[in-house]
């Protein structure tokens, strides 16, 4: 079992200028509480905070606060912020204490380093967002409306405002069951939002690993995502092309629209464009990840296996490029994601060689020159670089987990009926299927291989 937090925003209609007084009253009264809490840090305030969150918070209240049998060290507090709501003073609270802990964090480690570079500086004045807590400060009408306390012409009153019907029908058909945090105050794209949390428990498969199904998916230039199904022996139940290219085309035009501003008018002169393209870059994303999930639920799969795609040292030759490698790891993110929602685990494997090498093990491919996705084996074969790959990607998870329980012993003795296995990076589909022979030949148990443990993003 796990619990899976995810995130959706609904769009505020009609509404954009009521939201600014609420805003610079909640970045006030938490640029005062950052000072507050920074000058009573040293006298026991950060101790507590390392023990009790809420004792710390309730301490901050206490001093910023005046109350029937308390008297507030700080009145100025509720002086500049009269009826300042209690479940949003509390939220400010926690959120001052949060900066000051990171701040006096980063100082202590640019202690230890000798104080290198520049010393780290508290900035009281943030970009925060304030939260709407539930019956105190947000009440959902169940008509496509809502009411929120916000603070308009000097004071906290309640206003009603209307959210985009589509979210409100997104939220009732697929969180209706989950349960949903207090929502905070967003913008995007110069438009406000509230952003709900979403929390489920999701339960893992545990079939052993020769009763495990896989869904083995690279990610290419040529097609967005190529997907194979595989079984523990090696074979190949099912393949599936993912691919949008109409919004590529869109994208292509975007890019060359970039290259012909900057030739005109310097460096300068595509910035317009390129932000165009890098949206659609992320509307891209955004349909290759689901398209992925679901059809790994639709054939059964247990774990969808993807390359561990380490672009650190990469310098990006062009804009294509850098698109693609950002693509790239957004639709892994979102892929996990999704797949955790759906009870399937997610796996990495080395990339090294995956579309270097034919499946067939006879050695390395050579790229067709007049069409990038096809590829030559030495033998003569001619096939889909991006399928080769995911053969080879789906068998190299195969194999990773088939020689996790094997004894060193017994480990010797496979290597040297299958000596590719000596050199991971050199695994192929091929390997998969000589290794099996070899495991069924020495009787070698394998059911007990799963669950591992580690991460989801081992590789």
């Amino acid at each position: 079992m796990a619990k899976i937090v995810s995130s959706y925003c609904t769009k505020v209609i009609g509404e954009n200028r009521i939201f600014k007084d609420t805003i610079r009253v909640y970045r006030d009264a938490l640029s005062l509480l950052i000072r507050i809490v920074e000058s009573e840090w040293d006298t026991g305030l950060g101790e507590l905070y390392a023990k009790s969150t809420l004792k710390a918070q309730r301490t901050v209240e206490l001093l910023v606060h005046a109350s029937r049998t308390s008297v507030a060290k700080y009145p100025e507090f509720d002086k500049q912020f009269y009826k300042y709501p209690s479940y949003l003073r509390r939220s400010t609270i926690s959120e001052a204490l949060g900066a000051v802990s990171s701040y006096r964090a980063a100082v202590s480690h640019w202690e230890s380093a000798g104080r290198k570079g520049k010393e780290p500086k508290l900035q009281a004045s943030r970009s925060a967002m304030p939260t709407f807590y539930k019956d105190n400060m947000y009440e959902d009408n169940g008509d496509g409306t809502a009411r929120l306390k916000l603070y308009h012409k000097n004071d906290w009153v309640w206003v009603k405002v209307r959210l985009r019907k589509q979210d409100i029908d997104y939220i009732r058909e697929h969180w209706d069951k989950a349960d949903a945090s207090a929502p905070k105050l967003v913008k995007r794209d110069r438009r406000y939002a509230l952003c709900f949390a979403f929390e489920e428990t999701v339960a893992y498969g545990t079939k052993p690993l020769t009763d495990q199904t896989i869904l083995a998916v690279d990610l290419g230039i040529n097609t967005d995502a190529v997907c194979s199904v595989m079984r523990p022996d090696g074979t190949v139940l099912a393949r599936k092309f993912i691919d949008f290219p109409s919004e590529k085309d869109r994208l292509n035009t975007q890019l060359g629209r970039v290259r012909r501003g900057q030739r005109e008018n310097g460096h300068r002169g595509g910035n317009r464009h390129m932000k165009k393209a890098v949206r659609i870059n992320e509307d891209l994303s955004k349909k290759i990840a689901p398209a992925i999930v679901r059809y790994a639920v639709s054939v059964g799969a247990d774990i969808i296996v993807m390359e561990h795609l380490d672009f650190i040292g990469q310098k990006p030759k062009h804009k294509k490029h850098r698109l693609h490698m950002w693509r790239n790891r957004d639709i892994q993110k979102s892929v996990m994601h999704q797949a955790h929602r759906n009870g399937i685990r997610v796996r990495f494997v080395n990339a090294r060689n995956t579309s270097r090498l034919a499946f067939d093990g006879s050695g390395e491919v050579a790229r067709n020159s007049t069409n990038m996705a096809l590829c030559r084996f030495r033998n003569g074969k001619q096939y889909n670089c991006d399928l080769n790959a995911s053969y080879n990607i789906g068998a190299r998870y195969f194999i990773r987990e088939y020689l996790k329980p094997i004894p060193e012993t017994e480990w010797s003795l496979i290597v040297a009926k299958v000596p590719e296995l000596e050199r991971r990076t050199n695994c192929t589909l091929s390997t998969l299927f000589s290794l099996y022979a070899v495991l069924n030949c020495q009787s070698v148990s394998v059911s007990e291989s799963w669950p591992h443990g580690g991460n989801e993003s081992g590789a």
